[in-house]
C-alpha cells in the first residue's frame, strides 16, 4: 500500500478505447476533494486543462499544490458558470462542491440553497455547452438512509425505506434526480453519480471523524451499528477512475470489510457512553466543541443501525478496487489523528477476553 492510497486500477483500462478527458472543470475545488481532486487531475499529462471553481478563493498553500490548474472564482449558482464552461470548451464536470454541513450565517435554509441550486444550475449549464461530454457527481451513501429494517447490503437499485425528509442526505437525493435528468435530456452524456460511504482518515474533517474524536462518545443504548467506511484517498481514487474512465451510470463507493460502532470506539481508545436514543442529542449538544457537529435526525439513525453497501458494481464495472479496507481506514484515522487512548485498547480487550471467558463458564 502505497502512502497516497492510490488503486492500480486508477487508470482507464488500455485493453478498452477510451476518450480521454481533454478539458476538466471541478466545482467546490476549495473543500478537501475538489482540492486535492484538481491537484491530481493537473498532474495527469492526458489533460490538457484542468478549470478549478469555487465561490472562495483557495489558500496560497492549496493554489500552489493545484499546479497547471486554472483557478476561476464563481458561485455556481451564478449564471456566469455556464459561460466559463463554454469559452473553456469543457468536455468533462466533477462536481465535488455539496456541502454536508451548513454555512456560519444562514443556517439550514443557506445549506439547501448552496447544494439544490448549485446543482440545478451547473446542471442546466452542462445541458446548454455542447463541448460537455461527462458529468461526474460526488453524492453520498447517505441518500439509502438507515432504518432498523435495511437490507444487510444495499444495492444501487436499492432506495430507502423511510426517505430522508432533510439535511444533507435529502439534498443528495435531490442533486441526484437533477444529474439523472440530464442524462435523459442529454444522452450522449455520460453520467457517472459516485454513492461514498462514510468517508475518514488522518486530513479530513467530518462529522463521524469529530464524533469519534470526542474522549466520551455517546451511543444509543441497545444498538451496535455496523459501519462500512472509505479513507479520503480511496475517495480521490474513485473519483479520479471516474473521470478518465467515462463511464456512465451510479456506483457504490466503499471498502470491504466492516467495523461494529464499539469495535471503532475501542480501537481509537475512547470511553462508550450508553444512553437512550431521545437523549442523545441532548448529549451530544452540550459534547460539541462547534456548531457543525450538531446531529441531525439522519445522523440519529445511522449512529442506531448503520449502514452498508454492496460495491461490486464498483469493482467489475468501474474498475475501482479501494486500497484500504474498512479497519485499515479507521486505524489511519486514528494514527493520523494522533487520538491518545482515554483506556488502553489493551486492557480493554483483556476485560472482554476474561468476560467471555467466565460467561462461557457459567453457561456450561
Amino acid at each position: 500500500m502505497d502512502s497516497e492510497g492510490r488503486s492500480g486500477a486508477d487508470g482507464p483500462d488500455p485493453r478498452t478505447s477510451v476518450h480521454y478527458p481533454k478539458v476538466v472543470l471541478v466545482t467546490g475545488a476549495c473543500r478537501f476533494l475538489g482540492g486535492y481532486l484538481t491537484a491530481r487531475l493537473a498532474q495527469n499529462p492526458l489533460i490538457n486543462h484542468v478549470i478549478a471553481v469555487d465561490a472562495i478563493a483557495p489558500s496560497k498553500d492549496l493554489l500552489r499544490r493545484m499546479g497547471r490548474a486554472e483557478f476561476v472564482r464563481a458561485d455556481i449558482r451564478n449564471p456566469f458558470i455556464a459561460k466559463v464552461i463554454r469559452n473553456g470548451d469543457v468536455d468533462t464536470v466533477v462536481h465535488a462542491a455539496a456541502a454536508s454541513y451548513a454555512p456560519r450565517s444562514g443556517g439550514r435554509a443557506a445549506l439547501k440553497e448552496l447544494n439544490v441550486m448549485g446543482a440545478i444550475q451547473l446542471f442546466a449549464a452542462c445541458q446548454k455547452a455542447p463541448s460537455v461530454r461527462r458529468v461526474i457527481l460526488k453524492s453520498t451513501s447517505e441518500v439509502y438512509g438507515s432504518n432498523a429494517h435495511d437490507p444487510v447490503l444495499f444495492t444501487e437499485d436499492s432506495s430507502a425505506r423511510r426517505p430522508p425528509g432533510e439535511g444533507f442526505a435529502r439534498d443528495s437525493i435531490d442533486i441526484e434526480g437533477y444529474a439523472r435528468g440530464l442524462g435523459r435530456r442529454r444522452p450522449e452524456i455520460a453520467v457517472t453519480i459516485l454513492r461514498l460511504a462514510n468517508m475518514i482518515g488522518p486530513a479530513m474533517d467530518t462529522a463521524l471523524s469529530r464524533y469519534l474524536a470526542n474522549p466520551v462518545v455517546p451511543t444509543v443504548i441497545g444498538h451496535d451499528p455496523r459501519l462500512q467506511l472509505l479513507h479520503e484517498q480511496d475517495a480521490l481514487g474513485a473519483l479520479e477512475r471516474a473521470t478518465m474512465s467515462g463511464k456512465g451510470g451510479t456506483f457504490n463507493v466503499g471498502a470491504s470489510g466492516i467495523i461494529m460502532m464499539s469495535q471503532a470506539i475501542r480501537r481509537a481508545g475512547r470511553v462508550p457512553l450508553p444512553v437512550p436514543r431521545s437523549a442523545l442529542w441532548a448529549v451530544d449538544s452540550l459534547m460539541r466543541v462547534t456548531r457543525y457537529t450538531e446531529l441531525d435526525r439522519e445522523q440519529l439513525d445511522y449512529l442506531s443501525y448503520g449502514r452498508v453497501m454492496d460495491t461490486s458494481r464498483m469493482r467489475n464495472e468501474l474498475g475501482y478496487s479501494p486500497k484500504w479496507t474498512t479497519a485499515e481506514a479507521f486505524d489511519d484515522y486514528v494514527r493520523g489523528r494522533g487520538l491518545t487512548p482515554i483506556i488502553d485498547p489493551k486492557w480493554v480487550r483483556s476485560v472482554e477476553s476474561r468476560a467471555v471467558s467466565v460467561a462461557q463458564r457459567w453457561g456450561h
